[in-house]
């Protein structure tokens, strides 16, 4: 990992003054941690105070300090106090300074500048410890800016930013016009057409990378609206490979008809990639609207999206994204199986969950589905029978080759739209919706702004203290990918490799668990091919094709 240690040269014209270097002098101990301080939050890391040497009364010499220094004591034992995460990795940074009697200024006699940690990116150095009262400083001072009709942008930078900016990505934005051929299905408000149009107007004002577009219907009526913002195309370009699509409050009349594009980022969390208002839900609403998602976006389709089993957007998706795998949302699978079947009792929804999670091989899913056929009465297997016809779609056996990240649902987009609930309503203005609508989002946003600090800040806490594989995975991944990661390899402590038998290639093995605690995964086996030329590893679980993550299996190692 790219610890940003390199600290610019002081020959550098217009930086040296706050870079240290032996033979800088201060004209007191507070300007020195001051400019310590300050030295600290531009690189990007927390700083504190280490001894102070006094000589009849006065500081003769003081310390100061990377956060990061030393280690968490540890008990006689040999264990960590605590099990909360990790954030001292020893780091050698200091900054030592010592009196000049004849003229009584500090000198700088000693400096060390090569971190062994992550430093902070500028995004998220202001939610440093020892620079939070700057921030807040510099934030009151914005806010008495906005309050005497100076306008946030401008203030933002007359005072100078601690975060940086939007990146403007040189995009312009669409206003794309494409007729529906009929007229659509849902009235706007009298009056929002303008409005919308006016909001758009400015956002493109305010942002150049900010796009838009509109689809009109037989009678030039605006009929449906796509928008994406800058930060939506950079998500997009990273994250996009699975998403979901949803518009589960399209179905009450009362709501604004809001659908919503959505992905994970590295820590697990929701990223919004394109937000739609459609006044119409037919097939050629959802084509024109997936057309110009991926029209957005370079014209980059995802690997894998989920959404509900509306028909129509089935169809949208094979001729906008013919090289997509679609899959079906597991949870309005359940949703609709608790009104179809929970006449027949729990224990047949409990048997379908089972058939939709927990069975790795078609042949037993099969067998547990028709199981199921002879306890449900009659009438309602006209459900379970268009429900299997699709069954490629959402069962665990049929997606191993499926790359979803673990992703099966489009419950990322329910837990966007409930934060927009109670602004969704028709009879409020759209205006203050769309208000409502960027503060969820930067609250969204602010959240990954988090846990980008939160990853570099604090290291995840290891299972297993003297595996050195795990402390160079924690380098590496995210908390949560770090997570799993530790995860398997704690399982492949419970694996072994079978025996060969005879013909079988030097290079597969057969790995099985042991029966611990009467575990239902013992004694299952999962065929791992090494390829030493490659250095590549495969398995049959094929985990890795699917999660990214490194199975178990494939730790094991012969």
């Amino acid at each position: 990992m790219d610890h940003s240690n390199n600290v610019p040269s002081n020959n550098v014209e217009g930086l040296d003054y706050w870079i240290p270097c032996i033979g800088m002098e201060f004209d007191s101990i507070d300007d020195a941690w001051n400019f310590w301080l300050e030295y600290g939050g531009k690189m990007g890391f927390n700083v504190r105070k280490h001894y102070m040497n006094k000589n009849n009364g006065d500081v003769s010499s003081r310390r100061f300090l990377c956060a990061n220094e030393g280690y968490r004591r540890p008990t006689k034992e040999g264990i960590v106090l605590h099990s909360r995460s990790e954030t001292r990795t020893s780091c050698k940074v200091r900054l030592g300074i010592s009196l000049i009697k004849t003229t009584v200024r500090y000198i700088v006699h000693d400096f060390v500048s090569e971190h062994n940690h992550t430093l902070h990116l500028p995004g998220t150095r202001h939610l440093l410890s020892s620079q939070r009262k700057i921030s807040e400083v510099q934030a009151c001072e914005i806010d008495l800016a906005d309050d005497s009709g100076i306008k946030p942008k401008v203030a933002h930078e007359l005072l100078g930013a601690h975060v940086g900016g939007s990146t403007n990505l040189g995009y312009t934005h669409l206003d794309h016009k494409n007729y529906l051929r009929t007229k659509r299905q849902r009235e706007l408000e009298y009056g929002e057409a303008g409005i919308l149009l006016n909001y758009f107007h400015l956002q493109t004002i305010d942002n150049p990378s900010f796009q838009y577009s509109i689809q009109l219907d037989s009678e030039e009526k605006i009929t449906n609206i796509f928008r994406a913002d800058a930060r939506m195309l950079i998500d997009y370009a990273l994250f996009g490979d699975v998403i979901a699509f949803d518009t589960t409050f399209g179905t009450n009349k009362e709501n604004r008809p809001l659908g919503v594009f959505v992905g994970f980022n590295h820590f697990r969390e929701i990223v919004i990639l394109g937000v739609a208002l459609l006044y119409d839900e037919t097939a050629d609403s959802f084509k024109w609207l997936f057309e110009t998602f991926l029209s957005t976006h370079d014209n980059k389709p995802p690997k894998t999206i989920f959404t509900d089993q509306d028909i129509g957007m089935g169809k949208a998706i094979k001729l906008a994204m013919p090289e997509t795998w679609r899959g079906l949302c597991t949870w309005h699978i359940m949703e609709n199986a608790g009104r179809h079947l929970m006449h027949a009792g729990s224990d047949v929804l409990k048997d379908f969950r089972a058939c939709m999670y927990e069975h790795d091989e078609e042949t037993t899913f099969v067998k547990a589905f028709d199981d199921l056929r002879e306890k449900v009465q009659v009438e309602k297997h006209s459900w379970l029978n268009s429900i299997y016809a699709v069954k490629e779609k959402w069962a665990e056996c049929y997606m191993k080759n499926v790359f979803s990240l673990g992703m099966r649902s489009t419950q990322l987009c329910e837990s966007f739209n409930s934060d927009l609930k109670d602004y969704l309503k028709c009879n409020m203005d759209i205006m203050r919706f769309f208000k409502h609508f960027e503060r969820v989002l930067r609250q969204k946003r602010q959240k990954e702004i988090n846990s980008e600090f939160d990853a570099r800040e604090k290291l995840p806490r290891i299972t297993m203290q003297r595996t050195l594989l795990l402390r160079q995975a924690r380098e590496v991944y995210t908390p949560k990918v770090f997570e799993a990661f530790q995860d398997e390899y704690e399982w492949s402590t419970a694996a072994y490799i079978k025996p060969p038998v005879e013909g079988q290639p030097s290079s597969e093995y057969i790995v099985a668990f042991s029966d611990i605690e009467n575990l239902n995964i013992a004694d299952m086996d999962y065929k791992v091919c090494g390829d030493p030329s490659t250095a590549t590893v495969s398995c049959s679980c094929n985990m890795f094709a699917r999660l990214v993550i490194l199975c178990s299996h494939a730790k094991k190692g012969p």
